[in-house]
């Protein structure tokens, strides 16, 4: 009975890992569709987020935030994907995406490519209404 209980623990803590393993494939640096930007995944705590790391047009301030002390900053270094929690089958929910070219904070989904792209989608209340962007791995 003892063996049974162990070679068990054995099993679902490798399931554990691989899980952890499989979640941390969405980490890295990407480059965004049309290749004006790039953004650097992270996990902070049991999230992941993103920050934009790089635009094709240097020293562009974020204008259109909504709030107003947030338009005089630059966009780069600004955390553009907050929130994200890994649910599976390389799909990662429940986040945000902020665009700095409307100002506008959007739910989004990321789901992670055989090739390692990622499909990323914004959209307004269900995943039906929105745009999917497709973000290529980058070298740093």
């Amino acid at each position: 009975m003892k063996k049974l209980f162990a070679v068990l623990c054995l099993f679902f803590l490798g399931l554990v890992m691989a899980s952890a393993q499989d979640a941390n494939a969405l980490l890295g640096l990407y480059l965004t569709e049309g290749g004006k930007a790039k953004v650097r995944i992270d996990k902070e705590g049991d999230k992941y987020v993103g920050i934009l790391v790089w635009t094709a047009r240097a020293n562009v301030k974020d204008s259109k935030n909504p709030d107003e002390a947030e338009r005089s900053k630059p966009i780069v270094g600004k955390r553009i994907l907050r929130g994200f929690v890994y649910s599976g089958k390389n799909v990662w929910e429940k986040g945000t995406i902020y665009d700095p070219e409307s100002g506008k904070t959007y739910s989004c989904k990321i789901t992670r490519q055989d090739d390692g792209s990622l499909k990323v989608r914004g959209f307004i209340g269900v995943s039906l209404l929105g745009r999917t962007s497709v973000w290529t791995k980058a070298s740093n």
